[in-house]
Protein backbone atom coordinates (compact mmCIF):
# COMPACT_ATOMS: atom_id res chain seq x y z
CA UNK A 1 0.00 0.00 0.00
CA UNK A 2 1.50 3.78 -0.89
CA UNK A 3 2.37 5.09 2.43
CA UNK A 4 2.77 8.63 0.49
CA UNK A 5 0.69 11.49 2.67
CA UNK A 6 -1.14 12.52 -0.75
CA UNK A 7 -1.09 10.11 -3.85
CA UNK A 8 -3.06 11.02 -7.04
CA UNK A 9 -3.62 9.34 -9.51
CA UNK A 10 -4.57 10.34 -12.83
CA UNK A 11 -6.29 12.83 -11.30
CA UNK A 12 -8.31 15.16 -13.42
CA UNK A 13 -11.30 17.91 -13.02
CA UNK A 14 -13.05 19.83 -15.52
CA UNK A 15 -15.34 22.40 -15.52
CA UNK A 16 -17.35 22.88 -18.76
CA UNK A 17 -15.20 23.04 -21.55
CA UNK A 18 -12.30 23.88 -19.15
CA UNK A 19 -10.15 21.55 -18.01
CA UNK A 20 -8.85 22.78 -15.26
CA UNK A 21 -6.42 19.63 -14.01
CA UNK A 22 -4.96 17.19 -16.42
CA UNK A 23 -4.70 13.49 -14.92
CA UNK A 24 -1.98 14.52 -12.76
CA UNK A 25 -0.04 11.54 -11.33
CA UNK A 26 1.78 13.16 -7.70
CA UNK A 27 3.40 11.08 -4.54
CA UNK A 28 4.28 13.40 -1.60
CA UNK A 29 6.10 11.90 0.80
CA UNK A 30 5.93 12.38 4.90
CA UNK A 31 8.08 15.03 6.26
CA UNK A 32 8.21 17.20 3.10
CA UNK A 33 7.36 20.71 2.47
CA UNK A 34 6.35 20.15 -0.97
CA UNK A 35 5.89 23.40 -3.48
CA UNK A 36 3.15 23.72 -6.33
CA UNK A 37 4.76 26.92 -8.76
CA UNK A 38 3.26 27.89 -11.47
CA UNK A 39 0.94 31.27 -12.17
CA UNK A 40 -2.61 32.02 -11.93
CA UNK A 41 -4.49 29.47 -14.18
CA UNK A 42 -2.12 26.29 -13.86
CA UNK A 43 -4.62 24.21 -11.58
CA UNK A 44 -2.35 24.71 -8.16
CA UNK A 45 -5.98 25.75 -6.39
CA UNK A 46 -7.83 23.52 -7.88
CA UNK A 47 -5.60 20.49 -7.11
CA UNK A 48 -5.49 21.65 -3.46
CA UNK A 49 -9.47 22.31 -3.68
CA UNK A 50 -9.49 18.14 -4.86
CA UNK A 51 -7.04 17.23 -1.86
CA UNK A 52 -8.84 18.53 0.64
CA UNK A 53 -12.70 17.34 -0.48
CA UNK A 54 -13.79 20.87 -1.87
CA UNK A 55 -14.75 19.72 -5.29
CA UNK A 56 -15.06 16.26 -6.83
CA UNK A 57 -12.62 14.79 -9.43
CA UNK A 58 -13.93 14.61 -13.09
CA UNK A 59 -11.80 11.82 -13.64
CA UNK A 60 -8.67 9.67 -11.21
CA UNK A 61 -8.02 9.22 -7.78
CA UNK A 62 -6.42 10.69 -5.03
CA UNK A 63 -5.35 9.70 -1.32
CA UNK A 64 -4.40 12.17 1.28
CA UNK A 65 -2.77 10.30 4.56
CA UNK A 66 -4.16 7.09 3.06
CA UNK A 67 -8.12 8.08 2.68
CA UNK A 68 -9.48 7.97 -0.33
CA UNK A 69 -10.60 12.45 -0.82
CA UNK A 70 -14.39 11.24 -1.98
CA UNK A 71 -15.19 8.13 -0.41
CA UNK A 72 -13.24 9.04 3.27
CA UNK A 73 -13.50 12.63 2.92
CA UNK A 74 -14.35 13.38 7.16
CA UNK A 75 -11.51 11.52 7.60
CA UNK A 76 -9.10 13.66 5.47
CA UNK A 77 -11.01 16.36 7.33
CA UNK A 78 -9.45 15.55 11.11
CA UNK A 79 -6.41 15.35 10.25
CA UNK A 80 -5.41 18.41 7.47
CA UNK A 81 -5.14 22.28 8.34
CA UNK A 82 -6.33 24.35 5.15
CA UNK A 83 -5.82 27.91 4.28
CA UNK A 84 -7.78 28.38 1.06
CA UNK A 85 -6.27 31.25 -1.55
CA UNK A 86 -9.61 33.07 -0.39
CA UNK A 87 -9.85 32.92 3.17
CA UNK A 88 -12.65 34.45 4.35
CA UNK A 89 -15.13 34.85 7.62
CA UNK A 90 -17.96 36.75 9.51
CA UNK A 91 -16.63 40.18 9.34
CA UNK A 92 -18.57 40.66 12.52
CA UNK A 93 -16.69 38.54 14.95
CA UNK A 94 -13.69 39.44 15.78
CA UNK A 95 -10.28 37.42 15.24
CA UNK A 96 -10.21 35.66 18.73
CA UNK A 97 -14.42 34.50 18.79
CA UNK A 98 -13.39 33.29 15.07
CA UNK A 99 -10.61 31.18 15.77
CA UNK A 100 -12.29 29.94 19.32
CA UNK A 101 -15.14 28.65 17.46
CA UNK A 102 -13.48 27.04 14.58
CA UNK A 103 -11.65 25.65 17.34
CA UNK A 104 -14.74 24.19 18.99
CA UNK A 105 -16.42 22.64 15.43
CA UNK A 106 -12.69 21.03 15.20
CA UNK A 107 -12.46 19.51 18.89
CA UNK A 108 -9.13 19.05 20.26
CA UNK A 109 -7.68 22.44 19.84
CA UNK A 110 -4.94 23.12 22.06
CA UNK A 111 -5.34 26.71 23.62
CA UNK A 112 -1.93 27.01 24.62
CA UNK A 113 -0.80 26.09 21.16
CA UNK A 114 -3.65 28.58 19.33
CA UNK A 115 -2.45 31.66 21.68
CA UNK A 116 1.52 30.60 20.79
CA UNK A 117 0.11 31.13 16.98
CA UNK A 118 -1.22 34.41 17.55
CA UNK A 119 1.03 36.05 19.49
CA UNK A 120 3.73 34.66 16.84
CA UNK A 121 2.15 36.16 13.76
CA UNK A 122 1.28 39.79 15.65
CA UNK A 123 -2.11 39.00 15.80
CA UNK A 124 -4.47 41.37 17.48
CA UNK A 125 -7.53 39.16 18.25
CA UNK A 126 -9.81 41.48 19.68
CA UNK A 127 -10.50 43.39 16.03
CA UNK A 128 -13.13 42.56 14.23
CA UNK A 129 -12.84 40.93 11.42
CA UNK A 130 -14.13 43.02 8.60
CA UNK A 131 -11.52 45.86 10.18
CA UNK A 132 -8.94 43.65 9.44
CA UNK A 133 -5.96 43.99 6.29
CA UNK A 134 -5.83 41.44 3.94
CA UNK A 135 -2.20 40.96 5.41
CA UNK A 136 -4.02 40.12 8.81
CA UNK A 137 -6.83 38.76 7.65
CA UNK A 138 -4.05 35.89 6.09
CA UNK A 139 -2.24 35.64 9.98
CA UNK A 140 -6.31 34.38 10.99
CA UNK A 141 -6.19 31.83 8.14
CA UNK A 142 -2.76 30.58 9.22
CA UNK A 143 -3.38 30.23 12.69
CA UNK A 144 -6.65 27.94 12.13
CA UNK A 145 -4.63 26.02 9.93
CA UNK A 146 -1.56 25.42 12.40
CA UNK A 147 -3.52 25.69 15.52
CA UNK A 148 -4.71 22.08 15.88
CA UNK A 149 -0.96 20.33 14.79
CA UNK A 150 -2.32 18.41 11.75
CA UNK A 151 -0.21 15.98 9.60
CA UNK A 152 -0.82 17.64 6.51
CA UNK A 153 -1.02 21.09 6.09
CA UNK A 154 -2.23 22.43 2.53
CA UNK A 155 -1.50 26.45 2.07
CA UNK A 156 -3.00 28.15 -0.80
CA UNK A 157 -0.59 31.42 -1.32
CA UNK A 158 -0.01 31.50 2.37
CA UNK A 159 2.46 34.82 2.39
CA UNK A 160 0.37 36.91 0.22
CA UNK A 161 -0.41 40.24 2.42
CA UNK A 162 2.17 39.39 5.02
CA UNK A 163 4.69 41.53 6.25
CA UNK A 164 8.54 40.30 5.67
CA UNK A 165 9.08 39.89 9.32
CA UNK A 166 5.92 37.72 9.36
CA UNK A 167 6.89 35.71 6.48
CA UNK A 168 9.90 35.29 8.81
CA UNK A 169 7.69 33.56 11.52
CA UNK A 170 5.59 31.50 9.22
CA UNK A 171 8.93 30.28 7.38
CA UNK A 172 9.96 28.75 10.96
CA UNK A 173 6.53 27.43 11.40
CA UNK A 174 6.38 25.71 8.37
CA UNK A 175 10.02 24.35 9.18
CA UNK A 176 9.14 23.00 12.89
CA UNK A 177 5.66 21.21 10.98
CA UNK A 178 8.22 19.46 8.88
CA UNK A 179 10.02 18.73 11.25
CA UNK A 180 7.94 17.06 13.82
CA UNK A 181 7.40 14.77 10.88
CA UNK A 182 4.20 16.33 9.44
CA UNK A 183 3.89 17.68 5.90
CA UNK A 184 3.09 20.96 4.16
CA UNK A 185 2.42 21.35 0.72
CA UNK A 186 1.71 25.25 -0.25
CA UNK A 187 1.18 27.09 -3.49
CA UNK A 188 3.02 29.48 -4.61
CA UNK A 189 4.04 32.13 -7.45
CA UNK A 190 6.71 33.63 -5.05
CA UNK A 191 9.67 31.54 -5.91
CA UNK A 192 12.49 32.79 -3.80
CA UNK A 193 9.63 31.68 -1.08
CA UNK A 194 9.84 28.43 -2.38
CA UNK A 195 13.71 27.87 -2.97
CA UNK A 196 14.12 29.05 0.75
CA UNK A 197 11.24 26.32 1.72
CA UNK A 198 10.80 23.68 0.05
CA UNK A 199 12.33 19.98 -0.22
CA UNK A 200 10.82 19.11 -3.39
CA UNK A 201 9.04 21.54 -6.20
CA UNK A 202 6.53 20.69 -8.63
CA UNK A 203 5.94 22.93 -11.70
CA UNK A 204 2.62 23.22 -13.11
CA UNK A 205 1.19 24.58 -16.75
CA UNK A 206 -2.02 24.33 -18.05
CA UNK A 207 -3.68 21.91 -15.18
CA UNK A 208 -0.74 19.58 -16.13
CA UNK A 209 2.50 18.75 -14.08
CA UNK A 210 5.42 19.20 -16.07
CA UNK A 211 8.03 19.14 -13.56
CA UNK A 212 8.80 17.02 -9.99
CA UNK A 213 12.11 16.86 -8.22
CA UNK A 214 13.84 17.12 -5.35
CA UNK A 215 15.14 20.64 -4.29
CA UNK A 216 18.78 19.49 -3.59
CA UNK A 217 18.26 17.03 -6.94
CA UNK A 218 17.55 20.29 -8.84
CA UNK A 219 20.87 22.41 -7.18
CA UNK A 220 23.26 19.25 -7.93
CA UNK A 221 22.05 18.98 -11.57
CA UNK A 222 21.57 22.46 -12.08
CA UNK A 223 22.78 24.44 -15.31
CA UNK A 224 24.84 27.30 -14.38
CA UNK A 225 25.58 30.50 -15.85
CA UNK A 226 29.09 31.17 -16.24
CA UNK A 227 30.49 34.33 -18.03
CA UNK A 228 34.15 34.54 -18.34
CA UNK A 229 36.46 37.66 -19.85
CA UNK A 230 39.23 36.95 -21.76
CA UNK A 231 42.31 38.95 -23.37
CA UNK A 232 41.38 37.55 -26.32
CA UNK A 233 39.06 39.60 -28.67
CA UNK A 234 38.78 37.86 -31.50
CA UNK A 235 36.05 35.85 -33.48
CA UNK A 236 38.17 32.70 -32.12
CA UNK A 237 36.28 32.63 -28.85
CA UNK A 238 33.45 31.25 -29.94
CA UNK A 239 34.85 28.60 -32.15
CA UNK A 240 36.95 27.40 -28.83
CA UNK A 241 33.27 25.98 -27.14
CA UNK A 242 32.02 24.06 -30.58
CA UNK A 243 31.05 21.00 -30.00
CA UNK A 244 30.85 20.71 -26.50
CA UNK A 245 27.52 19.42 -25.64
CA UNK A 246 26.95 20.45 -22.04
CA UNK A 247 27.05 24.16 -23.46
CA UNK A 248 24.27 26.28 -24.52
CA UNK A 249 23.29 29.45 -25.44
CA UNK A 250 26.95 31.01 -26.02
CA UNK A 251 27.43 34.53 -26.56
CA UNK A 252 30.29 36.84 -26.69
CA UNK A 253 30.61 40.54 -26.37
CA UNK A 254 34.14 42.23 -26.82
CA UNK A 255 35.84 39.14 -24.99
CA UNK A 256 33.34 38.36 -22.81
CA UNK A 257 32.19 35.14 -23.39
CA UNK A 258 28.45 34.37 -21.60
CA UNK A 259 26.87 30.58 -21.57
CA UNK A 260 25.16 27.74 -19.56
CA UNK A 261 27.08 24.87 -18.88
CA UNK A 262 25.46 21.20 -16.92
CA UNK A 263 28.59 19.38 -15.36
CA UNK A 264 32.27 19.62 -15.62
CA UNK A 265 33.88 22.61 -16.76
CA UNK A 266 37.58 20.92 -16.70
CA UNK A 267 36.97 20.62 -20.74
CA UNK A 268 35.85 23.76 -21.29
CA UNK A 269 38.46 25.62 -19.06
CA UNK A 270 41.14 23.92 -21.26
CA UNK A 271 39.97 25.55 -24.14
CA UNK A 272 39.58 29.11 -23.09
CA UNK A 273 43.61 29.19 -21.32
CA UNK A 274 44.77 29.74 -24.63
CA UNK A 275 42.72 32.94 -25.00
CA UNK A 276 43.84 34.31 -22.07
CA UNK A 277 41.28 34.13 -18.93
CA UNK A 278 41.17 37.33 -16.81
CA UNK A 279 38.06 37.38 -15.12
CA UNK A 280 35.46 33.77 -14.39
CA UNK A 281 32.01 34.14 -12.99
CA UNK A 282 29.98 31.12 -12.45
CA UNK A 283 26.24 31.22 -10.33
CA UNK A 284 23.63 28.38 -10.35
CA UNK A 285 20.47 28.41 -11.43
CA UNK A 286 18.08 29.32 -9.60
CA UNK A 287 14.44 28.39 -9.52
CA UNK A 288 13.13 31.34 -11.61
CA UNK A 289 15.46 30.45 -14.16
CA UNK A 290 14.04 26.58 -14.24
CA UNK A 291 10.65 28.28 -13.53
CA UNK A 292 10.98 30.12 -16.53
CA UNK A 293 12.45 27.45 -19.16
CA UNK A 294 8.86 26.26 -19.14
CA UNK A 295 7.17 29.28 -19.14
CA UNK A 296 9.12 31.83 -20.99
CA UNK A 297 8.73 35.68 -20.04
CA UNK A 298 5.09 34.86 -18.21
CA UNK A 299 4.50 35.50 -15.51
Amino acid sequence: MNDAAIHTSGLAKQFGDVLALDAVDLDVQPGLVFALLGPNGAGKSTMIRLLVGLLQPTSGSARVLGHDIVADRRAVHARIGYLPGDFAADKDLTAGAYLEYLSGLRGGVDVNERTALIERFGLDPTKTFGTLSHGNRQKVGLVQAFMHRPSLVLLDEPTQGLDPLVQREFAEVVRAQRDSGNTVVLSSHVLSEVQALADRVAIMRDGRLVMDADVEELRTAARHRVEVTLEDRSDRVLGALEGLETVDAVSAVDGVVSFTVEGSMAEILRRLAPLGVERFVSSEVDLETLFLSYYGNER
